[in-house]
């Protein structure tokens, strides 16, 4: 069997295992195992690329299978995988699998919450290996659909209203993205007397009319830019990471927003060039006004979720923005960044899920002294936040770097404005990442009851020293992961 079909088999599996599942013991065992089979299969699937390639594999694509799903449309079940994708693939893997330690104690109706878990990972990880437009957004759906009662039902605070704004909304850029791709699909040039939803087909022969691609490239990149927090289509975000569950929010930050960016990145801008490069900047200029906006509102919250919301919203800010540059440094950035992302943005989710349980308070005007208190959670939370405000050797600072040094490679006023005004979003997030260390960590200890809390248990120091092991190694051993993503981008510059 085709080793990325396994990736969609082994969730598919465990909902199956998790049925008759009478307890939670038993729901954990079986989130454990799928978790960590999945985390093995995605080692192994790094390695055998790296075997494809050390042997001359030169194809864009590896590990390719096709099989036709629906022949009177032309809708192929396609997959394969570049750099990107694995890397995609290795990141969502590890988060599901410290998400589900982080889950260790869900309550109420723990079975249907890891099985709805399991659901959404079945769409994120055939939307990472997808070759087929169609199949592609068919998989995006699966992974949307799923939200709307994990935090309706498992969610704190607003959760019915988060619950309906962030389903709406993503709906609502899936009726965009889905135009988009009928549009991409009829306006591509017939493939043996039909018109293909290929990507790679597509690519190949691209002659997509310039007429058409410039109502269809806004079409795709909103559709997908929703998913990113595109301005000012981001207001479902901060809400929906706000009333999500721990491990909900983890995966939603952490892989979920990175559909929206790999979407752009493989289909608008990929399959509409012409376009891209004509209408880049009205987008360039949304995504600088996410990166700085995500950043002065995270300073002004005082909802640790919030807080962290606000901040995904100016980092993946950042991931479209260099997207937008079209160059092969900021492209390079651009996937760093949504890793580097996805794993410290997980971790601050984990952390903060873990504060709250024992606090019973996300505001940082009632917390204060957690570093007397639980030591282990307080060290965690200063490392995820040197992370996320870009300290050298860390997976931030990479990241970013090149993200910024890639944008200012353009010589022109336009690129260069935006970009210096990307980079002051370092500032901002100094300013509001030192705030919440120095208040809750160092400051006065507020509630007396605090001071009778525990520190981390043995399931929640796994997620943890998972997560920051994972940043710690991209920010000191960036070198192989940029070298995936070259040789991956080398087919597209």
């Amino acid at each position: 069997m085709n080793i990325l079909s396994l990736f969609v088999l082994v969730p598919v599996v465990m909902l199956l295992a998790f049925i008759p599942c009478r307890n939670i013991k038993q729901v954990r065992t079986v989130g454990v195992i799928g978790a960590v089979i999945e985390v093995i299969l995605a080692l192994v699937l790094l390695c055998m690329f790296y075997q494809e390639r050390a042997a001359g594999n030169t194809a864009e694509m590896l590990f390719m299978f096709d099989a036709v799903w629906y022949q009177s449309l032309n809708i192929h079940y396609s997959i394969g995988a570049d750099g990107i994708s694995v890397l995609m693939i290795l990141l969502t893997s590890v988060i599901i699998l410290t998400g589900t330690f982080a889950s260790w104690n869900m309550n109420p109706l723990p079975k249907d919450f890891f099985m709805w878990l399991t659901l959404l990972s079945v769409g994120v990880y055939g939307f990472f290996i997808s070759l087929d437009m169609f199949t592609m957004f068919f998989f995006y759906e699966i992974a949307l659909i799923p939200m709307y009662l994990l935090i309706g039902l498992w969610g704190t605070g607003r959760k019915e209203y988060s619950a309906m704004k962030l389903t709406l909304m993503l709906m609502g850029g899936s009726a965009f993205l889905f135009v988009g791709i009928l549009g991409i699909h009829f306006n591509s040039p017939l493939i043996d007397g039909q018109h293909t939803f290929d990507i790679m087909k597509i690519a190949a022969n691209n002659t997509i009319p310039i007429g058409a691609q410039y109502w269809i490239f806004p079409l795709t990149f909103l559709g997908f830019g929703v998913l990113g927090a595109l301005f000012p289509f981001h207001t479902w975000s901060p809400d929906g990471h706000a009333s999500a569950p721990t491990a909900v929010s983890m995966l939603h930050a952490g892989v979920l927003m990175k559909l929206g960016g790999y979407g752009c990145f493989r289909i608008a801008m990929r399959l509409l060039p012409d376009a891209a490069d004509e209408l880049s900047w009205i987008f360039i200029i949304l995504t600088g006004i996410s990166v700085i906006y995500g950043a002065l509102g995270a300073i002004s919250q005082t909802d640790l979720k919030y807080i962290n919301a606000y901040s995904s919203v100016s980092h993946c800010g950042l991931v479209l923005f260099a997207i937008l540059m079209m160059n092969k440094t900021a492209m390079t950035g651009a996937v760093m960044q949504m890793l580097s992302h996805g794993l410290m943005t997980a971790l601050f989710f984990a952390l903060i899920g873990m504060i709250y349980g024992r606090t019973h308070t996300r505001d940082i005007r009632q917390l204060g002294g957690l570093m007397k208190v639980m030591p282990f959670l307080s060290v965690a939370y200063v490392i995820a936040g040197l992370a996320s405000l870009g300290l050298p050797g860390l997976s931030g600072f990479v990241a970013e770097m090149t993200i910024f040094v890639g944008s200012f490679e353009h010589a022109d006023t336009f690129h260069r404005v935006f970009t210096i005004i990307a980079i002051s979003s370092i500032v901002a997030t100094a300013v509001y990442i030192l705030k919440v260390v120095g208040k809750i960590l160092y400051g006065p200890v507020i509630d007396e009851h605090h001071l009778e809390l525990t520190d981390a248990v043995w399931h929640e120091k796994i997620a943890v020293v998972g997560l920051i092991v994972c940043v710690a190694g991209m920010g000191l051993f960036p070198g192989w992961i940029s070298n995936l993503i070259s040789s991956s981008l080398a087919y597209i510059q």
